[in-house]
């Protein structure tokens, strides 16, 4: 195991959560590493975004690829990659993305339990998700491959009416194939948050949503990990659009400066 990959899975363990930021190009990453975070992630959503597709696996892997390169020769924060379902629908086609993402250096990436087919994302049979951990784990073990494996359990996200119960159940599924993380983005209520908690031993990551606890208020309930999603890169485009109106409102670049 590489120095980096050990710190980034202790991060998951201390008493304070691990604020990741998620990022899409090296202008991006260099802002969270000038400002003192400890970690970043791709966010699938955004990088697509900044190239002109749409979320789900529509940006080519080689694309991907070059982003995440360009990120890890830019900054020295540990990188964990947004993998959404694999990028391919064989399991060892999975495996070699995963591998080749840990050749250039990344700690860490994040698999979804749902899939998107013809723009709709629905969430996978859990048993036959559960075997594909198990055989990528398998494939991982076997290759000597260290890298941090934190599943999504989309329950919350697709807001199905048994969200608590079905994530409560495919997490104890999931965790029994040496997985290192869960993450439950759109989960926001602090009681559902505290009960998937008590229920496993895997560090809990959540998501940027507008009603979500504070962070000390996530420390208190034992979440590890928060992260942004594609959130921040909204804003800062949001923030870019109104600039844009103003020029021509203004006749004036008076909102730049």
């Amino acid at each position: 195991m590489t120095m980096q990959i050990k710190q980034f899975k202790q991060l998951h363990h201390s008493e304070t959560p691990m604020l990741i930021g998620n990022v899409w190009d090296v202008q991006s990453a260099l802002i969270f590493q000038k400002t003192g975070y400890k970690a970043i992630g791709t966010s699938s959503a955004a990088v697509a975004h900044s190239l002109g597709y749409e979320d789900g696996e529509n940006l080519p892997f080689k694309d991907y690829l070059f982003v995440i390169k360009r990120i890890l020769e830019s900054t020295t924060l540990p990188l964990t990659v947004d993998l959404e379902a694999g990028y391919g629908s064989d399991v060892k086609v999975v495996f070699e993305n995963i591998s080749e993402l840990s050749q250039l250096g990344v700690v860490g990436i994040n698999l979804e339990d749902s899939i998107v087919v013809d723009g709709i994302r629905r969430i996978e049979d859990s048993s036959t998700f559960a075997l594909k951990l198990e055989q990528l784990v398998q494939m991982l073990n076997k290759s000597k491959i260290e890298i941090f494996i934190n599943v999504r359990c989309d329950a919350f996200l697709l807001g199905l009416p048994n969200a608590l119960a079905e994530t409560i159940k495919r997490v104890k599924v999931y965790e029994s194939k040496s997985i290192d993380g869960i993450f439950l983005p759109c989960i926001t209520s602090e009681r559902d948050i505290a009960s998937i908690v008590e229920r496993t031993s895997l560090p809990v990551n959540v998501m940027c949503m507008p009603d979500l606890p504070n962070f000390e208020q996530l420390r208190a309930l034992g979440v590890k990990r928060i992260s942004m999603g594609n959130f921040v890169n909204a804003f800062v485009y949001q923030k870019m659009e109104e600039a844009a109106t103003s020029f021509i409102s203004n006749n004036n670049f008076s909102t730049l400066f």
